[in-house]
């Protein structure tokens, strides 16, 4: 049931949208240029936030000080952040009156343009790079510690170490966490739009809101998201075909300690990666918090019903999501392919589900009188394919493990459910709910074609503060908004790892 009304959600608002178009002609020049700069932007987007995220995983795997649970919390807020906050926080540090800048004027050297392509990939890779990190991350604490502690009995060097434990396991993780970003890399709006520089800047996201809000051109905006979709699916069939088995399995759940990387020369080159990744990711962090305090007394008092609108749209979304990731990813068990039903939100605009839905329902009701909930419907299947990600690996590691014990008792349904399956995904479960929570306070897509004066959610009110140039208001309201996603994400992360030494 949960993949058949995934697909009716999907792939009904695309329907409509090709219906009312009447179809589309072939791609023009433009479309194609845009093809050429998505998949180039998307290619080394993936490419540097995966090759970045893999030593920094691994610094983080073998060290243990304090501090670190806050650390690694902290490293998710870029991926959560709303993208139109998180730009304004890059542009204070890398824009062209930014902290990078006047550095090089103070230095008499010349200043760098963040805005082109390698704008819109060092936004990308500040986005994704902690995504990937916590994704690779899973991969280091799903080797049971007792291998780990094998291998210092055998005498294994830190290269050993990495050709027997480790390669298997990023052959496994890494097609997956590459995939991923990769997808989001096609779906950038907010960043192309105000990093790209100009139309040679333009991804297929960028053009579809184009043909829907300057031109209500449907038959373009439809080619361009069956483009957009046959890229995600391609890149899916790709990574899935990629994934190995490593086949470690089952540990006692001890707390890892890497012997082999007892060295002061890999201590000092494991902080050394921790400081720089943390000096990239929490500098435009900390300058959204320094211009966001002076403005939260003039916030007004419709961004603290805005809040309040966010806090229940990402709970309903969450839950949601959890739901139907749980169930997909059982039927996964069985049936690979249903794990490509799950991508399916990765590959389908935001933009054209909701243009599709007003579509569908505008002759029939007043959309704003279902934007609240549709929102939450939305942010719940653009999260799927991240819970997905994450609870699918370990769903299948437990049956490997357990499943046949599980089996011989008798325990089905419910109660296999209840003892064997949440208690042994409650890490990856809190780390979903985290993220579809903060995903969904920050969301800025589909609220912005439903939504009413009365209906507003944090980031569009936002956006409006922005637009009626208060903008120490909003970046008060900015500051809000990031504490408000950070704290959902480390009330459920927290949630999942309680009394768990993970």
């Amino acid at each position: 049931m949960a993949g058949l009304l995934l697909l009716l959600f999907l792939l009904g608002p695309l329907a409509a949208v090709a219906w009312r178009a009447g179809g589309g002609g072939w791609p023009g020049p433009a479309d194609m240029e845009a093809l050429r700069f998505t998949v180039v932007q998307a290619v080394l987007s993936a490419l540097l936030s995966v090759v970045l995220a893999v030593p920094l995983a691994r610094a983080l795997a073998r060290r243990r000080f304090p501090g670190r649970g806050a650390l690694i919390t902290l490293l998710g807020a870029p991926f959560i952040l709303p993208v139109i906050v998180a730009v304004l926080g890059l542009l204070a540090v890398f824009g062209r009156g930014g902290i990078v800048n006047d550095t090089l004027a103070f230095l008499d050297l010349p200043r760098v343009q963040i805005y082109g392509l390698h704008g819109v990939v060092l936004a990308h890779v500040f986005f994704n790079l902690p995504l990937a990190t916590r994704m690779i991350l899973q991969g280091w604490q799903a080797i049971p510690a007792e291998r780990f502690r094998l291998a210092a009995s055998l005498g294994m060097t830190p290269g050993t170490v990495l050709r027997v434990l480790e390669r298997p396991m990023l052959r496994e993780v890494l097609p997956g966490a590459t995939l991923i970003v990769f997808a989001l890399c096609l779906s950038s709006f907010a960043v192309a739009l105000t990093l790209g520089g100009g139309p040679r800047a333009t991804t297929l996201e960028l053009a579809i809101y184009q043909a829907f809000h300057f031109d209500f051109d449907l038959g373009r905006a439809a080619v361009l998201a069956v483009m957009q979709m046959g890229l995600v699916m391609a890149a899916a069939a790709l990574a899935l075909r990629a994934g190995g088995v490593t086949g470690f399995g089952a540990g006692l759940d001890r707390v890892h300690r890497r012997w082999e990387a007892e060295i002061p020369l890999l201590r000092a080159q494991d902080a050394a990666l921790i400081f720089l990744g943390a000096l990239f990711l929490l500098t435009p962090l900390a300058a959204i918090g320094w211009r966001g305090v002076a403005g939260l007394s003039e916030m007004p008092a419709q961004v603290w019903r805005a809040a309040g609108v966010s806090l229940g749209v990402a709970l309903t979304a969450t839950a949601l999501c959890l739901v139907m990731a749980l169930s997909l990813a059982a039927i996964a068990l069985r049936h690979g392919w249903v794990e490509g039903v799950g991508l399916l939100g990765l590959a389908i605009s935001p933009l054209v589900i909701g243009t599709g839905l007003f579509l569908l329902v505008n002759p029939w009701i007043d959309p704003a009188r279902l934007a609240l909930g549709v929102t939450a419907v939305v942010n719940a299947v653009m999260a799927l394919p991240f819970a997905m990600r994450v609870i699918l690996p370990r769903l299948r590691e437990v049956e490997a493990t357990h499943g046949r014990l599980a089996t011989s008792l008798g325990m089905v349904g419910i109660a296999r459910l209840r003892w064997l399956i949440l208690p042994r995904l409650r890490t990856v479960l809190g780390f979903a709910a985290g993220l579809t929570a903060a995903l969904a306070m920050g969301d800025l897509g589909v609220i912005a074609l439903f939504a009413d004066a009365d209906n507003a959610t944090l980031p569009l009110q936002i956006l409006r503060l922005m637009g009626a140039y208060q903008m120490q208001a909003a970046a008060g309201a900015g500051l809000l908004l990031l504490v408000l996603s950070l704290s959902l994400f480390w009330l459920f992360d927290r949630g999942g790892r309680h009394h768990a030494a993970v």
